[in-house]
């Protein structure tokens, strides 16, 4: 193993890929860093804590967060429940929508949501066709935790269900012979399979929620239902404080640090196997108390998460559709969005991959266990550097020495590239390892190396994988809302933006038109991307 070439190039420049990857994280964090630490210097965290309002930011961050973790496992559950016990028309691509849910744009399910929820939307209508009065309940956390619950109910319900499937169908057979109903079934089978699961997942979804800030900032409704993120959003683009930013920024990277922290401590690997037959021997399938709970569990969380993606195409195909279509400001967006995306997509990937190859060269050649993983902790640092915080760093820092706003693409293209490569270092690393440990000998023997290995080995086998990455990360940077919302100008525009604007404004009929294109382009890319590298077998299971 020791001997093997790199795919890439000899072995004696193994550390150059990483190294550069390394240089640019280093180089795009460091500063912004040290420019929040400068100025968060001039306001002690005890004055930061001291202000009533603030000190109810910081309440309301944590109290939103810890209701929406906990509604999302509440629902997650059962769902998974009845996810594992059904089969029905459709499952398939529920769960394919499932998976697609937590990279969709911010700000489309946000106005799926509002063409529901609000004052005109469905809900209401419905309510007037009954003959009953409108409600108004969706701006404030009503409207915060519904879309929390739409964006980690279905990603805690794919994990739980993973865990249940992986339940060998001997121990449901077992469980049958000995009459358990469901109740003993969920007792000394389900729960034990998720329980171990829930910590981390929770850990993840109670951050995820922490450093929400585009739901927040559309469904808020004001000051009564702010959260840190939005705060410093404020603080810089409203207020121009940059004391009260800094401060408020770097009280953010460290409750980021320490969630990571805590859910790095409560994650824990699972070494079980997926039974897929294992759903068929469940012997409380058949039962019609199962089936009525299914049911309504069902029916609950569908009428939660399908919706607001129905809304958007119903509500895009309005009368002023084409005349929206033929706007030069929707299509200004549009290549913006796309040029952005490109740009971030490219650089997120080319960033993962030479921190791999150098980490996969570390850990199986060189057997350097430990620095290998350090130096993949570095790709995962936008999760304790939330983007708004990263773009808070960025604007006092280059403030003094540029127009910032004249560098805002290239700033939007470059904390796009880093918030998706936790993403493809998760979806990569794996598949690089298996290559390496399964071919390196072979190579070796067969004297395949550089482009040639690269071309005949590598490319075929992690051509899936890569196209997932690609496409994963040009759907993060393309429904970006936190970069572009301290960057964003009238000569910089992008579709979440403008969406953005367009709902703030009141101008609906615009907005759905918006939000439709913004559908179509971002489902339309990720299913052509990930076709087009990963081959036919993409998105198969």
């Amino acid at each position: 193993m020791a001997g093997c070439r790199d795919p890439l190039m000899p072995n004696r420049y193994w550390w150059l890929p990483g190294s550069l990857s390394l240089l640019g994280i280093l180089l795009l964090t460091a500063g912004p860093i040290g420019a929040l630490l400068l100025q968060g210097g001039q306001m002690s965290l005890g004055k930061v804590l001291s202000d009533p309002y603030l000190r109810h930011v910081i309440w309301f961050s944590f109290y939103q967060a810890s209701l929406s973790t906990l509604l999302s496992l509440l629902l997650a559950i059962p769902l998974a429940q009845a996810l594992s016990r059904r089969h029905f028309p459709g499952r398939g691509l529920l769960l394919r929508l499932f998976g697609l849910s937590l990279v969709l744009p911010v700000i489309l399910v946000v106005f799926g949501i509002v063409a529901v929820h609000g004052r005109q939307g469905w809900v209401n209508q419905l309510l007037g066709w009954l003959g009953m009065e409108p409600v108004g309940y969706l701006y404030g956390l009503t409207g915060i935790l519904l879309a929390h619950v739409f964006f980690n109910m279905p990603l805690a319900a794919r994990v739980l269900l993973q865990q249940i499937e992986a339940i060998p169908a001997s121990q449901w057979r077992l469980a049958g012979q000995l009459g358990f109903n469901s109740r003993q079934l969920f007792r000394w089978l389900v729960w034990p399979a998720v329980r171990h699961a829930l910590p981390g997942l929770a850990s993840m979804i109670f951050m995820l929620c922490f450093t929400s800030f585009a739901t927040v900032m559309a469904l808020g409704g004001g000051p009564k239902s702010t959260t840190l993120e939005v705060a410093i959003y404020q603080a810089l683009r409203f207020d121009f404080d940059l004391p009260l930013a800094g401060s408020l920024a770097l009280l953010q990277l460290l409750f980021c640090g320490a969630f990571l922290l805590l859910q790095y401590r409560l994650s824990q690997p699972s070494d079980r196997q997926v039974h897929r037959q294992s759903q068929g021997f469940r012997p409380d399938r058949h039962t019609w108390s199962t089936r009525c709970t299914d049911v309504a569990t069902l029916a609950l969380c569908l009428c939660v998460f399908l919706p607001p993606l129905l809304a958007i195409v119903t509500a895009g195909l309005n009368p002023r559709l084409w005349a929206s279509l033929g706007s030069p400001l929707l299509w200004h967006a549009l290549w913006s969005s796309l040029v952005i995306a490109a740009s971030a997509a490219l650089l997120s990937v080319a960033l993962t991959l030479g921190l791999l190859v150098s980490s996969r060269h570390l850990r199986l050649r060189l057997q350097r266990r430990g620095q290998a993983a350090i130096l993949e902790a570095t790709g995962s640092v936008i999760l304790v550097l939330p983007a708004v915080v990263l773009s808070t760093g960025l604007f006092i820092l280059l403030r003094t020495v540029t127009d910032v706003f004249i560098l805002a693409p290239l700033l939007v293209v470059l904390v796009n590239a880093l918030m998706a490569m936790p993403y493809g270092l998760r979806t990569l690393q794996l598949p690089m390892e298996h290559v390496a440990r399964r071919y390196d000998r072979l190579c070796q023997g067969l004297d395949i190396h550089g482009l040639n290995r690269l071309r005949r080995v590598e490319w075929p086998l992690l051509r899936q994988p890569l196209g997932l990455t690609m496409a994963l990360a040009m759907m993060l940077s393309l429904g970006d809302l936190s970069a572009i919302a301290l960057f964003g100008s009238q000569h910089l525009q992008t579709l979440p933006w403008l969406l953005y604007q367009q709902l703030g404004s009141y101008q609906m009929m615009d907005a759905a038109a918006t939000a439709l294109v913004l559908l179509l382009l971002s489902l339309g890319l990720f299913l052509m991307i990930e076709r087009v590298l990963g081959g036919k077998h993409a998105g198969t299971e």
